[in-house]
């Protein structure tokens, strides 16, 4: 049975969606068993109202009485809020209570929690989140850091360029995973001096390097790997969301100007559906944090019960794949 911690209580639709998820989750994976971390009686509440009253064998709670807002300073609420549901979800997995956590909160807080709970693997400084994004090609390519670290060191972006060729290699199953350096040309000598400075480095390390790309091609499949600072990749994951809204947006204004288009809409039903599947960001559901000495999965904090279940997914198959155990087997340790 793999035992995984749900922050229950973090994010925008806290907690009503977070226990519709793990109840989702909870029927299609009959190995996990799932803690609901929070208030005990909101979250009883919540779950007796859910399932009729009916038990589930394999979903729990765990008390927490404080949340960590959104906007709070995560370093300080931390230190501050020593009962709150990040910490007690972090807390389960350090006791080894859980395999790993879930959380749509405070990322920062998080972060923070996540560092002074677990620790760092050893050989990486800065732990970073990987993202999995659909290509054109019906592959897909993980993209990190997607926000953990807005300023980086060139050594930094190497360790991550490593992490991410050792989850592509032994998670996503990809031999020789082709990493790449986002960076605004593909010349090796254009960028700033962040990006020259690793595209030479990683150029000398034991990876398949195959140097920089530009955003275009982020999505059409020529890398397995594509390595950014924080602050440049969470400007790309909130602007790939956004897209992703505003396309079936434009599409269902245009399917619906007269009898014509509404009647090839319906035929093309199927086909908008599959697209909308392969982009949709809760289909993804959450980005693991690399570098960390155990499983820590950010969910988006606008998540509801879809995305909540395949972060959960996420999480289970990083427990199964032993992703921690990787990254300290092949060289990055």
């Amino acid at each position: 049975m793999i035992r995984l911690a749900l922050d229950a209580m973090g994010g925008d639709h806290a907690p009503l969606e977070h226990i519709k998820g793990a109840l989702l989750a909870a029927r299609e994976f009959p190995d996990l068993h799932i803690i609901l971390v929070g208030d005990r009686d909101k979250l009883f509440l919540q779950l007796s109202r859910l399932t009729k009253k009916q038990s589930v064998p394999n979903i729990t709670i765990t008390h927490a009485s404080e949340v960590i807002g959104m906007d709070e300073p995560p370093t300080q609420a931390i230190k501050q809020k020593k009962d709150s549901s990040i910490n007690v979800a972090v807390g389960l997995v350090k006791k080894g209570e859980a395999q790993a956590i879930v959380s749509t909160g405070n990322t920062g807080a998080l972060m923070a929690a996540a560092l002074l709970g677990f620790g760092r693997i050893k050989g990486i400084e800065r732990p970073a989140i990987a993202a999995i994004f659909p290509t054109l090609n019906d592959d897909e390519v993980l993209l990190l850091d997607m926000g953990a670290n807005v300023d980086c060191k060139p050594r930094q972006l190497v360790q991550f360029a490593l992490m991410g060729s050792v989850y592509a290699e032994h998670v996503m199953h990809k031999t020789r995973p082709r990493v790449a350096l986002l960076s605004i040309g593909t010349e090796a000598e254009k960028g700033n001096e962040l990006t020259t400075t690793v595209n030479e480095m990683l150029d000398k390390e034991k990876i398949n390097f195959i140097g920089n790309i530009e955003g275009t091609d982020i999505l059409t499949g020529t890398s397995d790997v594509i390595i950014c600072d924080g602050f440049v990749g969470n400007v790309i994951l909130k602007f790939a969301e956004s897209m992703a809204i505003a396309i079936f947006n434009l599409l269902k204004d245009e399917m619906g100007r007269n009898l014509i288009t509404r009647f090839a809409s319906f035929l093309l039903l199927p086909a908008f559906h599959n697209l909308r599947k392969r982009i949709d960001y809760d289909e993804h559901g959450g980005a693991l944090m690399l570098g960390l000495q155990n499983i820590c999965i950010k969910a988006h904090g606008r998540a509801k019960a879809k995305a909540i279940k395949n972060a959960l997914r996420i999480a289970r198959e990083a427990v199964k794949e032993d992703v921690v155990g990787c990254m300290q087997t092949v060289g990055i340790a």
